[in-house]
This record gives C-alpha cells, structure tokens and sequence, in this order.
C-alpha cells in the first residue's frame, strides 16, 4: 500500500468518528478517493504535489466517463477534503484542491408526487399481511415527516413521541431534529408496534438489543437498512402501478413543496428538513411555483 493510499484509509477511517458523518457518506468518501488515487497512479500524477492542471484533468476524466455534475462534485469535495486533512496532519501536500473551482451545477426541479399518487401507494399496502401493515406504516411516516430514507431507518420505537406528536430524528452529521407528524400517520405506527412488530421481533437471532430498539424490522427481527426499505418502496411504487422513477426522496420533496405551498415560511421547512444551508431549501420556492403556474394554465380560461 502506497504513503498516500494509507493517508484515504486514515482520513475515510475517522470521518464517522470525528465528523459524525454516516457510514455510508465514509465508504462514498473512501471509493471517491481511492478511484482518485488510482486515475493519479495510471496517468504518473504524484498525489502529494499534484497540480491544478491535473486536477482539471481528473475532473475532465470523470465528465468524459459521463459522471453526472453532482457527482463529480462530490468526488472533488472528497479531495478537498483529503487534502485538508493532510495539511492539518503534518503531510507535505498539494494546495491546488482548494483553487480548482466546483463545476455548476444544472438547476433541476425535484421530481414530487401527486396527492393522488400518494394515496395510490398507501393503498398498494392494503392486504392482510404484518409486512403490510409494516410497510403502511412506514410510508406514512416517509410521506409526514419528510425524512430521509437513512433517518427512518435509523428511527427506534422510542424516536416516536406518541404523546406529543412528533419524531425525533438524526441527520447528517448525526445532527437531532423534532417534526410533528400527522395523526393517522401516528395511528398506522401504533397499529404495527402492537400487531406486526411483536411477530418480527420473535424472528430476531442476531443483534438482539438493536432489534429490540428498532422501529422498522424484517421478517427475520433485524432493523431494516435504509437499502431494505427503498426495495419496500420500490416494490410498493410498482404494485401502485406508479412511475418507476419515483423514489423515496420523492416524498420529501412532496412534504417540503406541499408545506410551501401550504403557507409555510422557509425557514420553517429547513429547520423540518433538517437542511444545513437555506439556499438548498429555496428550491422548493421554485418547485411551489411551477405548481401555481400549471394550476393557472389548468383553470384559467384564457390560459
């Protein structure tokens, strides 16, 4: 293993620890890096004293191999990163991360769903079964409180305040949020933690104590992983007969563009999304508008 392989594996191996970043963003982190160092070892670019001009050109590299912005956003935040870290750390390396200049972004609307669609979806999950119920009552929580897939996943029974309403959730950076949720959706919870969950958790074998806090479990009693529940999700949204490019993170755009459109004020839905920056939120101001725009265009009879 070569000095600067060694520098990804310590810098990925304390991002959960020092940065409370989630498992998933580390191992992103560390693949980003590692394709880095290996495009650095092919094109006989030293790592440690790279160039702007070669940075440009990994990044070049990635947008011929047709790697969306966003993701080569991603890949150079990485490095940043890395590189920041390496410096802080003692390491003689490169500044030129720092200069070399995000790539913009393309503006795109998230994609939402209707109201119909939505009750399309919870209607999927009607039949008999405790993996029915289950999977109703995780929808609903999806669609009232606008969390990310990997926050539900990570919810406990104890996350759930039946009493007061709401949910307590982690994001990223393991930071807290409170959102109030809606009474049905408080009611089809309550319907799986008495009916179906008692069932799954007989199943349990391995990681008892985490089966016993989860929320969501499978049908062999373990906490369902946020992968597990967008395969729900996505059979659930095939069942619905719905469009297949609907995803999880739909409904959160859904919640965020309905609380908008609702009267909500922006920062209300930041602080409910648990957005670090406003400008990521202010998306959906565009969103509600587009959607007033068609309602115009639907009902106006000059339109």
């Amino acid at each position: 293993m070569s000095a600067f392989d060694e520098c990804v594996d310590a810098f990925a191996g304390q991002l959960a620890d020092v940065r409370g970043l989630s498992a998933n963003t580390e191992r992103g982190y560390g693949t980003d890096l590692r394709s880095y160092a290996r495009w650095c070892e092919a094109q006989n670019v030293d790592p440690f004293r790279v160039t702007h001009k070669e940075l440009r050109g990994y990044l070049a590299h990635l947008s011929c191999e047709r790697y969306a912005t966003a993701t080569i956003n991603r890949h150079l935040s990485a490095i940043r990163g890395l590189y920041s870290w390496m410096v802080a750390h003692g390491y003689e390396a490169s500044p030129a991360a720092a200069a070399v200049a995000s790539p913009k972004n393309a503006r795109r609307l998230p994609k939402t769903m209707s109201d119909d669609d939505a009750e399309r979806l919870l209607a999927a999950c009607d039949g008999p079964g405790p993996k029915d119920l289950r999977d109703h009552a995780f929808l609903e929580l999806l669609y009232a409180s606008g969390a990310r897939i990997s926050e539900i996943s990570a919810l406990d029974v104890g996350s759930v305040d039946f009493s007061a309403a709401q949910l307590r959730l982690f994001g990223k950076g393991s930071k807290e949020r409170i959102v109030p949720v809606y009474e049905s959706a408080l009611d089809w919870v309550s319907r799986y933690l008495e009916e179906a969950r008692p069932g799954f958790l007989a199943c349990a074998k391995k990681n008892a104590a985490d089966s016993a806090r989860a929320l969501f479990l499978s049908a062999r009693g373990n906490r369902m992983s946020a992968d597990a529940l967008r395969r729900v999700f996505e059979s659930r949204v095939s069942m619905a007969g719905l469009d297949s490019a609907l995803t999880p993170h739909a409904m959160r755009h859904t919640f965020a563009t309905e609380l908008l459109s609702g009267g909500a004020d922006l920062r209300s839905v930041q602080e409910l999304l648990g957005h670090e920056s406003l400008s990521t939120t202010q998306i959906y101001t565009h969103l509600s508008v587009e959607r007033l725009k068609e309602a115009a265009r639907a009902s106006h009879p000059r339109a």
